[in-house]
């Protein structure tokens, strides 16, 4: 089982430094992929802006969106977007997409509620496909590039927790980006379980499992706890929902506690036949990163 690392990009008070801070140790680390989200009504960078940004600063690490949602973009254009960063990144793109939770994001931009489906994000993943392959959409003179490094456009995986959101996406995606709020195993496992067999039935090679979860590492002895740590970003992160609901939910949502225990609990993961877990840091503190890069490197 592979480690990734999330960037801090739903924490306040970001700038270009600190961005390409956590963008070079996660490069130089034991880390499997750098991820990062989008969100649109909220204080977060740009995701395809940052993608751009991400491929320059790093070399080997690659680079996943978890996740981007089709529907809140041209299709053509975010297939352009998603091409360019393919190539400025040499191929190291896996573009992770979803319907989004969050009807703010979809008038923020005047998209159509009416696509926040399984079928709206399809449809647009055929045309994503189309364009990667050089066909022309119009009757312009040239298709639309440039094309992407890897042939048939940067792998996709499909971001749910819904298994027939899985069953659906095993037509076009090749594996899945999941989270899971509770670190509940054998639920996890009975969405692996649902994979495994929607990518059989379509007699596709088995896909990439991915879950993620948010992380604090600490003790408190020496200030607020992990606990603590994840609860504030929860109630920042979580600004749709009303504060009583996310305090209500924030003791048993998440990881916190010790390296030692952190390790352990990916080792279950690992015993469940996880391809892979990306962490979501709950601080822009660079010290949470490197210290999760020390349990990483076990499973490096």
């Amino acid at each position: 089982m592979r480690i990734g690392m999330t960037m801090p990009v739903m924490e306040p008070g970001l700038d270009a430094d600190l961005l390409r801070t956590w963008a070079t140790e996660i490069d130089d680390g034991p880390f499997s992929s750098l991820c990062w989200g989008e969100r649109i009504a909220f204080d977060n960078p740009d995701a395809l802006t940052l993608l751009g940004a991400l491929s320059a600063w790093t070399r080997r690490v690659r680079l996943v969106t978890t996740v981007v949602v089709p529907q809140l973009h041209d299709p053509v254009m975010l297939a352009k977007a998603l091409a360019t960063g393919d190539m400025l990144c040499g191929g190291r793109l896996t573009v992770g997409l979803g319907i989004g939770g969050r009807h703010e994001d979809y008038h923020a931009v005047g998209a159509d509620t009416g696509t926040q489906n399984i079928r709206g994000m399809a449809d647009r993943v055929d045309i994503m496909r189309r364009v990667w392959a050089g066909e022309k959409i119009t009757e312009s003179v040239l298709p639309v590039g440039p094309g992407p490094v890897q042939a048939g456009g940067p792998k996709l995986h499909v971001g749910t927790t819904g298994p027939k959101t899985i069953r659906n996406a095993a037509s076009w995606a090749s594996g899945v980006a999941g989270v899971t709020l509770d670190l509940d195993l054998a639920k996890q496992n009975e969405l692996f379980d649902v994979a495994r067999a929607a990518w059989a039935d379509a007699a596709k090679p088995a896909p990439h499992l991915a879950t993620s979860f948010w992380f604090a590492l600490g003790t408190g002895d020496d200030g607020e706890g992990p606990r603590e740590q994840v609860h504030r970003h929860l109630r920042h992160y979580m600004n749709w929902i009303p504060a009583d609901f996310v305090d209500a939910i924030a003791p048993t949502t998440g990881w916190a506690g010790t390296e030692d225990e952190l390790a352990a609990t990916l080792r279950r993961f690992a015993d469940i036949g996880t391809d892979e877990v990306q962490l979501i840091p709950t601080s822009s503190d660079p010290e949470q990163l490197r210290r999760a890069a020390d349990v990483a490197a076990e499973f490096a």
